[in-house]
């Protein structure tokens, strides 16, 4: 999670300095402090407010129930929370009728699940390792995962999804209760997401003649409407736009197709509207 999020905060133009094992940097934005520290101890101080902001996994905010304000989600490390349990094991309708001992980290978080379902079933705390745990020690678990190749390794399937999760950016609402601190939450909200929305999108500037213009016009996603400006000696147009990376190779073919030339795709630091 620390990977990503130094990187977003890099790419937003906001330097983190710090030694090796320390766990008090130095951020380039004033009048901020910063600890490093573990996603399930941010959450607490969030709710404590002791701290103000902080990023955490929707998971570990979900499994303390922690009364927090959502302020962001970066979509960085997505993870499911699921339920698995040896292959072919839940299929049999026995299974689910008898006691059940569920192994997992997230102890509410199943507590929950097992209330929902209405089972008769016992939480056995794991320490990590929790995929080890079934047949001998559990019937099945609750975990944590990202492609499922663990679960998958030893012998696992996944039953049901409990949630998704992702790294997100939360407030302490007493944080927010204050004008000053509130507008410059907000502050780092836009900038962050600066970043997020430009690494959706590329600039893709092309020539057309006038007669293509239009039928180019028309075929260009684009935030608002396209930046068009007369090329030297009034020889054509030149379009600019910010346009979504999802589906970009199809969208060269068709600009190519509909007579627009010299297409040039660049990346984009930051978007800001």
């Amino acid at each position: 999670m620390a990977e990503g999020v130094n990187r977003l905060l890099a790419d937003a133009g906001i330097r983190i300095q710090s030694a090796a094992r320390e766990y008090r940097p130095e951020l380039s934005l004033a009048g901020c402090e910063v600890k490093l520290l573990k996603p399930q101890a941010i959450v607490k101080m969030l709710e404590l407010g002791s701290r103000d902001v902080g990023f955490a996994g929707a998971d570990w905010v979900s499994e303390f129930d922690a009364q927090l304000v959502e302020l962001l989600d970066t979509g960085l490390d997505p993870v499911r929370i699921v339920v698995a349990a040896p292959a072919g094991a839940a299929a049999s309708e026995s299974f689910w009728k008898r006691p059940l001992v569920i192994a997992s980290e997230l102890e509410q978080t199943t507590r929950r699940w097992i209330a929902e379902r209405k089972l008769q079933a016992t939480f056995l705390r794991s320490f990590g390792s929790t995929e080890v745990y079934p047949p001998e020690d559990a019937d099945c678990i609750i975990d944590v995962v990202a492609t499922g190749a663990t679960l998958k390794a030893n012998g696992l399937e996944v039953i049901d999804e409990v949630m998704t999760s992702s790294t997100r950016l939360y407030a302490s609402p007493q944080a927010l209760d204050r004008p000053v601190l509130r507008d410059a939450i907000e502050h780092l909200v836009l900038l962050l997401k600066s970043v997020l929305e430009a690494r959706r999108r590329v600039m893709v500037e092309v020539n057309v003649t006038s007669e293509a213009l239009q039928r180019v016009v028309a075929a260009l996603p684009c935030m608002r409407e396209p930046t068009i400006a007369m090329l030297h000696g009034e020889r054509g147009f030149a379009i600019k736009v910010a346009a979504p990376k999802n589906g970009l190779p199809e969208l060269i073919g068709k600009i190519k197709a509909l007579g627009g030339t010299d297409i040039v795709v660049s990346p984009i630091a930051q978007i800001i509207p």
